[in-house]
């Protein structure tokens, strides 16, 4: 059991998967906040019925799982539907992100948290020893989530201002990594962290 956890979070299109990709090769647990939100709304599950209450059985795809492109564009255009979805998602996605932890083994664990300031920051995640924020300027993130995801301009905008700003993020951060630049540079950032993060947990 990890008693110490380091949630990530950063904006859509920082980096923040490569990060904690980097952390697992040194050993360390990450509990996955995108894929406990996957598992909210799986199909069969009480997190999807009230979805499909919420919002019709137009949000499905033709295999009844939600179909998360329409919905994308669905939230992305409408603040109050987005609200009403992240409070279906994000209460179950903190109850399973909390489990992960306390079950992992290695001697601390990454909670990636990509909302955690949208998501309540803190407060909605008490049991968080430290926050590292991985950052980039909103220049560099439009670039990356256009060529990503093959989106238009005017959607990777919107995405971006549907997100918190980069200074609220950064006023959650304990620790900051500042992913503008070239690939090669991270792993010794990463390494530096985690002799530091062991040394906490210890």
């Amino acid at each position: 059991m990890s008693d110490y956890i380091i949630g990530v979070t950063g904006g859509v299109a920082s980096g923040k998967s490569t990060v904690t990709r980097l952390f697992e090769t040194l050993g360390v647990e990450v509990a996955d906040a995108d894929l406990a939100a996957r598992e909210a709304v799986a199909p069969g599950s009480d997190g999807l019925a009230e979805v499909v209450a919420l919002f019709g059985s137009g949000v499905l795809d033709a295999t009844g799982a939600l179909d998360r492109g329409a919905m994308r564009a669905r939230v992305f255009n409408d603040a109050d539907a987005r609200r009403r979805l992240e409070a279906i998602i994000h209460p179950r996605v903190r109850q399973r992100l909390g489990d992960q932890c306390r079950q992992a083994s290695s001697p601390y664990v990454l909670a990636a948290i990509p909302l955690l300031a949208e998501g309540g920051g803190r407060e909605a995640y008490p049991w968080l020893d430290r926050v590292l924020v991985v950052d980039v300027p909103t220049d560099v993130q439009h670039q990356r989530l256009v060529a990503r995801d093959g989106i238009d301009d005017s959607l990777a905008q919107r995405m971006i201002q549907a997100q918190a700003t980069r200074p609220q993020r950064l006023a959650l951060a304990d620790d900051v990594i500042v992913n503008d630049g070239e690939l090669q540079a991270l792993p010794t950032h990463i390494a530096a962290l985690d002799r530091r993060y062991r040394q906490l947990a210890g």
